[in-house]
């Protein structure tokens, strides 16, 4: 496989998202999250309406983003795609509130990547403006103002298994991305 310009989201891809949500939720409110079954994108959206403001208080905090723990396999896969001769950028999105979010994403990087990593993020609210040839992503359908030049590669999460056009991955199944590795 040529040299490839691949995207890689960083929230639910490198970055465990929902595990971060439901730590602080049971370290804020001591108990489990009120989440049964994920079958949506946004965890609100799997939420009663009376979790709605909690829920969005707990990830516009200060020291959500920075303290997300990582995928397994997720930072190790990132590395690999770049030693395997990939220009491996991250195109992240902040929230809407995103007064600590921004910097925290960049926060998170230079953790658990290392500083030779922050210059490879991409941090914009419309991923169809960034030119790649793929992106992994767990959001199911990716939309914005223009048509991507990236092919769609699905991180594999409860909330995306309806999802069966897209290629899928996961970190960790080496098997569902190995071909990356055979540059």
């Amino acid at each position: 496989m040529a040299s490839k310009l691949i995207l890689l989201d960083q929230d639910g891809v490198l970055a465990d998202f929902e595990q971060g949500v439901r730590q602080l939720w049971q370290q804020t409110y001591q108990q489990p999250l009120p989440l049964k079954e994920r079958r949506h994108f946004y965890l609100r959206d799997d939420m009663a309406p009376e979790f709605h403001r909690q829920l969005a208080q707990i990830y516009s905090s200060k020291g959500f983003f920075a303290s997300l723990p990582p995928m397994q396999h997720g930072i190790s896969a990132a590395k690999r795609l770049l030693e395997a001769g990939h220009d491996v950028r991250i195109c992240t999105s902040p929230i809407q509130d995103y007064h600590y979010c921004v910097s925290e994403k960049f926060d998170w990087v230079c953790q658990h990547l290392g500083e030779d990593w922050m210059q490879r993020i991409i941090l914009t609210k419309d991923k169809t403006w960034v030119r790649g040839d793929i992106l992994i992503d767990d959001k199911p359908q990716i939309s914005g103002s223009l048509v991507p030049q990236w092919q769609h590669w699905i991180y594999d999460q409860p909330y995306n298994r309806h999802q069966t056009e897209l290629y899928r991955i996961n970190w960790e199944q080496p098997e569902t991305w190995s071909e990356l590795l055979n540059n």
